[in-house]
């Protein structure tokens, strides 16, 4: 293994961030080539944990010569965000300096242009240079895989539609309970790398992309951070690569996937009427029924007349729960892999912020 370091100068005197980057060399150059990173928002650390057990399972299958393409870990790939401490609390999904969602505005390019994201990086600012040094590394890979969790979750993915049902192997290995089947419309960091794969050819889009994978993984919830857990997903994503002829070995079972694979317009997002304490009724994992009470604001503390009943607005699969027992106006409460296409207006790309 091969270990470095990627320099971030800050955008004041003094200031510098560190990237460690952990290679492994592969012995079949036909074999394909992953690049795998975790913690893009810092504060999400089940990819972190699920890349230290990782780590050690691929260096004993270097040690046995088992390593077959090239494999790049990067196991915190927001040095930026790990620093942002405010009040006491992380805060890893935006760039407090632009505002900006750490997973939003990656260089959307065509691979040939690669090269391009590291000239003159200078003229960049810390975080848009972060971003720039984590795509090119990126697009050097076959198989790119970006470990994300949600608030509280079932473990599912963002997996673009040129890239499915052959990606179903990789929901199977990780046993993902769904997968929810993007646009690649927006400029997250799995749909830059996509794009820069589809428009290999400037003007000219491919639709499939046989051999190749960039995929969001969702890791269940922000405090699912356990070593039972990150082990049975290290080893889950060991299987993978095994399978996929990146490590040598005999692949443990063929289980295929079961869960529902259903496309972004398919999933409700649903979202306080108003702020106040959220009651929930049903959890995550759950199938609802349309008109099934899921949760309750209460909006006036004291007076019941104030209470809201939310309600889901269609069947599904209870996916994703908010954390926040307090929430504001609008505020996001759930998450609902629907059977139908929600009636709500969605704009192309990711569901958030």
């Amino acid at each position: 293994m091969d270990v470095s370091e990627v320099i971030i100068p800050g955008d004041t005197p003094g200031v510098e961030w560190r990237l460690p980057v952990m290679r492994f060399k592969g012995n079949d150059p036909a074999a394909p080539k992953v690049y795998i990173q975790a913690a893009l928002h810092a504060n999400e650390l089940p990819g972190t944990a699920l890349a230290h057990f990782l780590c050690g399972k691929l260096r004993e299958a270097e040690s046995e010569g088992r390593i077959t393409g090239d494999i790049t870990l990067v196991p915190q790939a927001n040095p930026i965000g790990a620093a942002q401490s405010h009040f006491g609390e992380l805060q890893g999904r935006f760039d407090l300096g632009s505002r900006t969602n750490f997973n939003r505005d990656f260089p959307l390019i065509s691979v040939r242009d690669q090269p391009e994201l590291i000239d003159e990086l200078d003229k960049y600012p810390a975080a848009d240079r972060l971003k720039r040094e984590l795509i090119h590394m990126a697009l050097d890979a076959d198989l790119v895989i970006d470990l994300h969790c949600d608030d509280e979750s079932l473990q599912y993915a963002y997996i673009d539609e040129a890239f499915w049902p052959e990606a179903a192997d990789l929901a199977s290995a990780l046993d993902m309970e769904a997968v929810l089947l993007s646009d690649g419309e927006s400029s997250a960091f799995e749909e830059a790398v996509s794009f820069a794969w589809k428009y290999e050819v400037p003007g000219e889009r491919k639709a499939r992309l046989p051999g190749k994978l960039s995929v969001t993984v969702e890791l269940r919830g922000r405090r699912d951070v356990y070593p039972g857990m990150a082990d049975k997903d290290a080893e889950g994503l060991l299987q993978f690569l095994i399978g996929r002829g990146v490590v040598s070995g005999k692949a443990a079972g063929d289980a295929s996937f079961s869960g529902p694979a259903v496309p972004l317009d398919n999933v409700e997002i649903v979202r306080a009427p108003q702020g106040g304490t959220v009651l929930f009724h049903r959890n995550i994992g759950e199938r609802v029924s349309e008109g099934e009470l899921l949760a309750t604001i209460v909006t006036r503390p004291g007076f019941a007349e104030g209470d809201i009943d939310i309600r889901a607005p269609q069947d599904g699969l209870l996916l994703t729960r908010t954390s926040d027992r307090l929430v504001r106006r609008r505020g996001d409460l759930m998450k609902i892999a629907a059977d139908r296409p929600s009636k709500a207006t969605r704009k192309a790309g990711t569901l958030e912020d």
